[in-house]
């Protein structure tokens, strides 16, 4: 029986784990790097054991470490959760060979699925359909598009979608290059790319008495850069029969392997409905809950129940209604998906973190005011999951729900989130791979109406209030008041985009005015929290502001905006050379493909940068000479150092 259990994991996925522990009576271990010494998941384990350093390789990739923790907190048992070590085989053997329970398939089967090549030739004499691996020397025009995949890992790394043959040697250099560095393989392979393709997965669970469930299908359509961001159950327009074959496709897959515990075994579904093998992932995935919530499953407390001996009773339980899970990343959709680093000064997003199946919301976070998120690890904050009898009352529940949060404190893909659910092709279950991109110009930010504009008011009414309650005036007499009429107050903010708002208002007997909104009237107005009234509508802004954030959080019921006071007496900055190319993100210089003194082109990369699980390529912007280039591989930026200064005009 286990009694004490070590999860070899940080952020939500550890919280997750640690409250089945809570319900079943086990003893929790955290474990921690010198960076989340005050996570939530280490506040929240009965004890913690220290993991000096910051980088992963140095700490969380350290099976050594994490089993030498395991035994000094007198574990008996390690769960990988997901990420990190979580299907290494070597991993898991040495927790074994120090007489722990593994909670997880044998190692042979994680070796077994651990290379994507090894396991297209397993699931193929299994009978699962399965994509060509391509001889790129071999491949014609006729072939296009192609994708490059490493054979190791996954998340996106290593992979590469080719449309011009002419582009492939150079891509699947890059991609052995990124995999190398992200798996300790570079191992690459090739296959046909499915345009419009739809991600489906199907979880399996497996005892040690040959029982295997298969708990439907989740539609893990929505992504970018190859990584999920919508994940739902049951896939919308899937009938009973193709659900049939997909079932016994992942049944097949976890016999052929004779695996146990829990596992996803992944298809891409072609638009015509023929599906083929993708990858199994041996561990739980980041999208269980959703499975968790139609099934009224707890799949954590399942994994322990295996791991000492349990059986499955006959046939799982019939799922109902429909879940969806959105990721909220600390990213920036509109630039790229640049990830974002700073501290999380406030994060109420509705659920309840003890949720695991019940109708409504469900939230598995990682974060809480006071996070630091920098630079190590992944870019996920939380996961909120909603609940509903129907597709239709899920999203519109999860898309209001994320619409009422409020994050403050670093940029997130929140917003992007609200309009993918309320969009028609997704309402309708237009879903696939390209979502993203195809919708792009319908996804986009843009300010509703007049209301950036009326935020940036409401942000200076707050900023007068605050002004007024802290001065030596009456706090009854509004910051800005004049007996007769005079010059206005002017504040200037600026936008996350660049957008500038300027702000100018008096008040007088007759109340506000303001010279842009001659139509509002304010209602009250407080540091928090501003009510105005435009053509007899009302609506509140409520305002954050943090001590040493200069950042201004403005949030309505279906808006928010940050916004940055200008100074109207700017200081003075650095003088860049022309041609400078800054640092989009904080991170590390992995890579570099160019010398000082070499000609390049337009378009050309330059050197790649990599941050919270991300590679990020810096290219040339115009054709020239690079002039200098001051950073190494291996070397930590912060966001706007000099990467690089291209000469346009060299003197030759």
């Amino acid at each position: 029986m286990i009694t004490s259990l070590l999860v070899a994991n940080r952020g939500e996925i550890a919280r997750r784990i640690f409250r089945t522990c809570r319900d079943l009576g086990v003893a929790t271990v955290a474990v921690y790097s010198d960076a989340d010494a005050r996570a939530p998941h280490v506040c929240e384990a009965d004890l913690a054991v220290r993991l000096p350093g910051t980088a992963p390789a140095d700490t969380y990739l350290r099976a050594d470490l994490l089993v030498r923790a395991a035994q000094t907190a007198g574990a008996d048992a390690v769960h990988p959760g997901y990420g990190f070590l979580s299907e290494d085989a070597a991993f898991a053997r040495a927790v074994i060979d120090a007489g722990l329970h593994w909670i997880g398939p044998s190692p042979e089967a994680i070796a077994d699925m651990g290379s994507k090549t090894r396991a297209k030739v397993l699931m193929q004499a299994a009978g699962v359909p399965v994509f060509a691996a391509l001889d790129p020397a071999a491949v014609t025009e006729a072939d296009l598009p192609l994708l490059v995949k490493a054979a190791a890992g996954g998340g996106g790394r290593g992979m590469r979608v080719v449309r011009d043959l002419s582009t492939l040697t150079g891509v699947m250099e890059s991609a052995r290059a990124e995999a190398e560095a992200a798996f300790g393989s570079g191992e690459v392979f090739l296959e046909p790319y499915i345009e419009r393709g739809r991600h489906v997965e199907v979880q399996v669970l497996v005892d040690t008495h040959g029982t295997v469930w298969t708990l439907g299908e989740r539609d893990c359509s929505i992504q970018r850069r190859h990584q999920k961001v919508i994940e739902e159950t049951p896939a919308p327009g899937q009938s009973d029969a193709q659900r049939a074959e997909l079932a016994a496709a992942a049944t097949a897959a976890a016999s052929t392997i004779a695996y146990t515990g829990a596992g996803t075994v992944e298809f891409l579904l072609a638009p015509d409905g023929r599906f083929r093998f993708l990858e199994m992932n041996t561990r739980l995935q980041v999208e269980h809950p959703v499975t968790e919530c139609v099934t009224g499953l707890d799949l954590v407390a399942w994994q322990l129940r295996i791991a000492e001996g349990a059986a499955l009773p006959p046939t799982p339980p019939a799922p109902r209604g429909h879940a969806i899970e959105a990721r909220i990343y600390a990213e920036d959709p509109a630039q790229d998906w640049l990830p974002a680093t700073g501290t999380v000064r406030r994060f109420e997003v509705g659920g309840s973190e003890d949720r695991r199946t019940d109708w409504g919301i469900r939230l598995d976070s990682a974060v809480g005011p006071g996070s630091v998120i920098g630079v190590e690890y992944d870019a996920m904050l939380a996961k909120l999951i909603a609940w509903a009898p129907t597709r239709e009352a899920a999203a519109r529940l999860l898309a209001a729900t994320l619409a009422r949060a409020r994050i403050h404190g670093v940029v997130t893909d929140r917003d992007l989130l609200v309009r993918v659910l309320r969009h028609p092709a997704f309402l309708s279950g237009d879903v696939h791979t390209a979502f993203l991109g195809e919708h792009a110009p319908n996804l986009a930010a843009s300010a509703k109406d007049d209301l950036a504009a009326l935020s940036a008011l409401a942000a200076a009414l707050a900023d007068a209030a605050q002004r007024s309650a802290s001065g030596p005036a009456s706090a009854a007499i509004p910051s800005g008041w004049r007996n007769l009429r005079s010059q206005s107050q002017v504040k200037v903010y600026q936008d996350a985009s660049g957008a500038e708002y300027e702000v100018r208002y008096a008040f007088s007997r007759d109340g506000l005015r303001a010279e842009a909104f001659p139509d509002v009237s304010l209602v009250a107005s407080s540091p928090s929290r501003v009510v105005l009234e435009r053509n007899g509508l009302r609506r509140v802004f409520d305002v954050g502001v943090y001590e040493s954030d200069p950042v201004v959080y403005v949030d309505t019921a279906d808006f928010a905006i940050s916004l940055t006071p200008v100074s109207r007496f700017p200081s003075a900055t650095a003088q860049l050379d022309p041609g400078s190319l800054l640092a989009p993100m904080p991170g590390t210089v992995v890579r570099v493909a160019v010398a000082e003194g070499d000609s390049v082109t337009a378009g050309q990369p330059l050197l790649w940068l990599e941050a919270m699980k991300m590679e990020h390529v810096v290219v040339a912007p115009a054709s020239g000479v690079l002039a200098k280039l001051p950073v190494r591989p291996g070397e930590q930026v912060a966001v706007g150092a000099v990467l690089a200064v291209v000469d346009k005009e060299p003197n030759r």
